[in-house]
């Protein structure tokens, strides 16, 4: 059986306060991307994982995918399988790649094998993966807050825009990442800023990331203002970077882009 798991923006994250148990309460929207990997399940005789394409860094037994079969085998009796999966998303970009493979792995194991797991339920294992798990499960827009694994529905569509992911050469920590983040007291809440109108995001919408992320890597916010200058309607980094999105009235083509970063067309 084959699943292609797919990426996610964050089109903004607030960051709120931090919690006992070393995470940070945010406020963030989960949109999901038509960047994809590629995971693959066939029965063998004992359990492997394979992987191609992009290089996964670390060892490969302590990969998410592994550890959803180990978590899922102490609730159900599976059979051995070969897990492959191809790496297109890129990694460490803010976009949700590892979180997906894991979240897919869980929906495919329950199909394979007929486990009757429902959404609710493989939601509660993907929790114990990794914040943003979850939501892949549905793989819908959703308003998420507390660590980034509570959800609320939202209404949105961006199908009729044009998005463009950059992913720069750049590696952003976490350490990085949270380094220069301050607690948020935002007035209005991401559910409501979302109805505004997208012309309207850019002054209302933010990503509380971005400020710590540009100090240290400047070559980031030199693409977020590109896309600006090319006519992006809104654009922000996901997540904690390094990726970074926009969002356009009409396709197009971004060269100049292309030869130091790479670029994702009509996502």
């Amino acid at each position: 059986m084959i699943l292609f798991p797919n990426a996610k923006i964050n089109i903004g994250l607030n960051i709120l306060n931090r919690r006992p148990d070393g995470y940070h309460n945010l406020q963030t929207i989960f949109y999901p991307v038509a960047i994809k990997d590629v995971l693959e399940v066939v029965e063998s005789a004992q359990l492997q994982f394979s992987s191609s394409g992009i290089r996964i860094p670390g060892n490969a037994e302590e990969n998410l995918c592994l550890k959803v079969y180990h978590l899922l085998s102490q609730d159900f009796n599976l059979n051995p399988v070969h897990i492959h999966l191809h790496k297109n998303i890129p990694i460490g970009a803010g976009l949700g790649g590892g979180s997906a493979d894991a979240a897919f792995l869980i929906r495919l194991i329950n199909q394979k094998f007929s486990l009757g797991i429902s959404n609710e339920g493989m939601e509660n294992y993907a929790r114990q993966l990794g914040a943003d798990c979850a939501f892949f499960i549905q793989n819908k827009p959703v308003v998420a807050y507390e660590k980034g694994d509570q959800f609320l529905p939202v209404n949105l569509d961006l199908g009729k825009y044009f998005m463009v992911v950059v992913m720069p050469e750049i590696h952003v920590s976490t350490a990085d990442a949270y380094s220069g983040v301050v607690q948020n007291n935002f007035s209005v809440p991401l559910e409501e800023l979302i109805h505004l109108p997208l012309t309207e995001w850019k002054n209302h919408i933010r990503n509380d990331f971005e400020k710590s992320v540009f100090s240290k890597f400047p070559d980031i916010k030199k693409v977020k203002d590109h896309l600006y200058e090319r006519g992006a309607i809104y654009s922000s980094m996901s997540g904690s970077g390094a990726s970074v999105y926009g969002i356009f009235e009409k396709e197009l083509k971004l060269p100049e882009l292309e030869r130091n970063n790479l670029v994702f067309y009509g996502v």
